[in-house]
C-alpha cells in the first residue's frame, strides 16, 4: 500500500518529498560501501610499507605500480565524492539560513574538488616518476 504521506501527484510520479534525495542517498552508501574494501586495502599497504622500514623511494615505487596507482586514485575518488555528499547533508539539515545554506554547499563543493584534483596530480606525478 502507498504512503498516504505523499500527495497523488507525488505517488503518481515516484518522487519522495525532496525529489532528489534517493539519488543522493544511493550515491552514499555506494561509496561507503566501496570504502570498506579500499580503506582496508590502503591500511594495510601503508602497515606493510611502515613495519618494513621502508624508505620515500620505496613508497614512491609502491605507487608506481599500476594497480596501486589505480586504487589509489578509485580510493581517493569514493573518499572525496563520500565526504562531500556527507558533508552536504549535514549543512542542509542544520544550516537554516538558505543564502548561507547555499555558500557553504558551493565553497564544500569548491574545496572537495581542488582537493581531489591535488590528490590525483600527486598520484599522477609520483607514479610517473617511479
Amino acid at each position: 500500500m502507498e504512503s498516504k504521506m505523499q500527495s497523488p501527484l507525488a505517488r503518481v510520479r515516484h518522487l519522495g518529498s525532496a525529489k532528489e534525495g534517493v539519488n543522493h542517498w544511493w550515491w552514499q552508501r555506494i561509496t561507503a560501501v566501496m570504502l570498506i574494501p579500499l580503506a582496508l586495502w590502503f591500511v594495510a599497504s601503508l602497515w606493510m610499507i611502515v613495519i618494513s622500514g621502508a624508505s620515500y623511494e620505496d613508497l614512491v615505487v609502491w605507487i608506481s605500480g599500476p594497480v596501486s596507482a589505480a586504487l589509489m586514485l578509485v580510493f581517493l575518488g569514493a573518499m572525496f565524492l563520500h565526504l562531500k555528499l556527507g558533508l552536504q547533508v549535514v549543512i542542509e539539515d542544520y544550516v537554516h539560513t538558505k543564502w548561507l545554506k547555499w555558500a557553504l554547499i558551493t565553497i564544500l563543493l569548491i574545496v572537495t574538488i581542488l582537493l581531489f584534483t591535488v590528490s590525483i596530480y600527486s598520484v599522477i606525478a609520483l607514479s610517473l616518476r617511479g
